[in-house]
């Protein structure tokens, strides 16, 4: 029974697309920390494409044929955010403009995480994603793959790209601190399973 019920949990089509986007991290890494020729480049963009496909694909697979699961409400974000800490971190070693934007990422992540567990402790939850926070994901997503697949971008745009997204990170990190702390109609009571 048990078994059963695991499987169930686990086994289920979009949380096998997340762990998909997982096995594709290292895959990335290998080729784009490795790429000499553009062609390289256009393979870790495509390796990218297809992570943020599988991504948009799992969640409406998952709500259409009511495949929503406690892992894949984990396993989901996880494979978001490993990708764009891995792809933010590959960038920022050829361009240190960047390494700020690694420090924005790393302090709203985590303050989300901590402030998760603490209102979760309280029995509090977020109702899902803030639409600041779906909107940051995407400006980042299209911003650095245009970067692995435009390695030879000038330090204006650059800039440029970093500015942006620095701007969307902070926005998104005021969001949720607003949130949480303000305890809006965006935290409802953790729901009762039993």
């Amino acid at each position: 029974m048990i078994i059963k019920d695991w499987k169930k949990e686990i086994l289920t089509i979009p949380n096998l697309l997340s762990l998909f986007r997982l096995i594709l991290i290292p895959v990335y890494v290998v080729i784009y920390l490795n790429a000499t020729v553009p062609n390289y480049y256009y393979i870790a963009g495509g390796i990218l494409a297809a992570s943020c496909l599988t991504d948009l694909i799992d969640g409406k697979i998952a709500r259409h044929f009511n495949m929503i699961s406690n892992v894949g409400k984990i396993l989901d974000p996880v494979a978001d955010k490993l990708t764009q800490f891995t792809l933010i971190l590959c960038l920022a070693k050829s361009n240190p403009v960047l390494w700020v934007i690694v420090t924005l990422f790393v302090t709203k992540e985590s303050f989300q995480l901590i402030a998760m567990l603490v209102f979760f402790r309280r029995g509090k939850m977020l109702t899902g994603a803030l639409m600041t926070g779906k909107i940051c994901t995407t400006i980042l997503f299209v911003s650095l793959i245009l970067m692995v697949l435009m390695p030879q971008l000038n330090e204006t745009a650059i800039m440029i790209i970093a500015i942006i997204d620095g701007a969307f990170l902070l926005i998104a990190f005021v969001d949720y601190v607003l949130a949480y702390f303000r305890q809006t109609s965006k935290l409802t009571d953790v729901p009762n399973e039993e």
